[in-house]
């Protein structure tokens, strides 16, 4: 999507993404090996009973499906940051999740070749319990 495209009110949902145990355990082993994430023994006796996903791969996936759905052929080259990241329920193996994007506020820089996106980000899984909730800054080459 273009820029231009991406207009304050301007929602796409994706269609769902599997999340396995293996993908789990891989992420959460290198990046986040808290044992309800990487234990299945010990998490079933946890306070969440049984394995849960890292938040952050959860944010990974967020942008994933942001990356191939909103993002992919755009003008995009980076973001100033993220603010109000929630994780709102446990991710489970094969949960699927589904993206819906919002565009909140669109603008250009004073100089004209710079757009500036604000948006949220949500995870929804197959029982549309929200998981996750993001906002986030885009910034888009418009120079051309």
């Amino acid at each position: 999507m273009r820029f231009s495209d991406l207009i304050p009110g301007f929602v796409i949902r994706t269609a769902p993404r599997l999340v396995t145990s293996k993908e789990m355990l891989e992420f959460a082993t290198r990046y986040d090996p808290q044992w309800f994430h990487v234990d299945p023994a010990r998490s079933r006796d946890g306070r969440w009973k049984g394995l849960i996903a890292s938040g952050w791969l959860t944010c990974a996936i967020a942008m994933e499906l942001m990356a191939e759905n909103v993002l992919k052929g755009s003008e995009a080259f980076g973001s100033s940051g993220s603010d109000a990241i929630k994780w709102l329920h446990p991710v489970r193996p094969d949960d699927t999740l589904a993206l819906r994007f919002e565009v909140l506020r669109s603008s250009k820089s004073p100089s004209g070749r710079t757009g500036i996106l604000l948006s949220k980000s949500e995870l929804w899984n197959q029982t549309d319990k929200l998981v996750f909730t993001m906002q986030g800054t885009t910034m888009f080459d418009i120079s051309k």
